[in-house]
């Protein structure tokens, strides 16, 4: 047993080396943060259009370590910013503050905020904000067609397509548009703008692109219209079309005039 105390030094150092290489976790250090919202929704009940409201969520870390915010984001038409610190201490409250700005809004609209921390249980955390917009009377633009496919056309040659413009609102619709390279008709008759619809009713806007050489192919084009309906004051149309060459169109007639004669026949 003379060996005994050399290996009784032994194991004291390899359990010192150990001990080194895993030290044991120190109280406060250990845990998780958990974090828990005072609540999820807020409902703003009724508002003007064009009001901006704000609401406060409060939330606490219930966890036994600090909480770290890294990040806040909203869907759009809302702002949300953290108005507290981005590391919160545990049994500590934090907040968010979320605005809605509701021009442009009316009726029923939703709202989200996603919450995203180091929370290992809930690392996302979605709340919501709800608002019932309330607009007066107003011009209320609608059109039958956002998507305006022309089909073929022969280079150099103008092409057209008609539009149905509603006014759903208790106003008249005043149209303005700035589209130099598109003409408006109505009744082949140009339009002079601002186009004024009547309340609950329609008119059917021919729109013509005027040709030019040197452009082929496939062809997209947009017309914006502005508005004073408070809901849509801008709106695009766009415009597709497949411009070929008197070559081209000859080389698809030789092609296909086969097919064609049997359905003609």
């Amino acid at each position: 047993m003379r060996n005994k105390p050399l290996v009784v030094i032994a194991i004291i150092l390899t359990l010192g080396f150990l001990l080194s290489l895993y030290p044991p976790s120190i109280s406060g250090q250990s845990g998780s943060p958990s974090v828990v919202f005072k609540e999820l929704e807020w409902n703003f009940g009724r508002i003007k259009q064009g009001e901006v409201v704000s609401h406060e969520f409060i939330f606490r870390n219930e966890g036994t370590a600090p909480l770290k915010v890294s990040r806040v984001a909203t869907s759009c038409g809302c702002t949300a910013a953290l108005v507290s610190q981005k590391e919160v201490a545990p049994g500590k409250e934090g907040r968010i503050k979320v605005s809605f700005d509701s021009r442009g809004y009316s009726g029923q609209v939703v709202k989200y905020i996603y919450f995203d921390s180091n929370d290992p249980k809930k690392p996302q955390v979605e709340l919501t904000v709800k608002a019932e917009v309330e607009t007066g009377p107003a011009a209320r633009l609608e059109l039958d067609r956002y998507n305006l496919d022309l089909g073929i056309s022969l280079e150099g040659e103008e092409a057209s397509t008609k539009l149905l413009v509603r006014n759903s609102g208790q106003l008249e619709l005043k149209l303005e548009t700035e589209s130099p390279e598109v003409s408006f008709f109505i009744k082949n008759r140009p339009v002079s703008f601002p186009l004024r619809v009547p309340a609950g009713q329609s008119v059917e806007v021919e729109i013509r692109l005027a040709g030019k050489t040197g452009r082929t192919g496939l062809l997209r084009d947009y017309v914006m219209l502005k508005s004073n309906d408070p809901v849509r004051p801008t709106v695009s149309v766009f415009i597709t079309r497949y411009v070929v060459t008197k070559e081209e169109l000859k080389q698809l007639f030789e092609k296909y005039k086969k097919a064609l004669g049997e359905k003609s026949a």
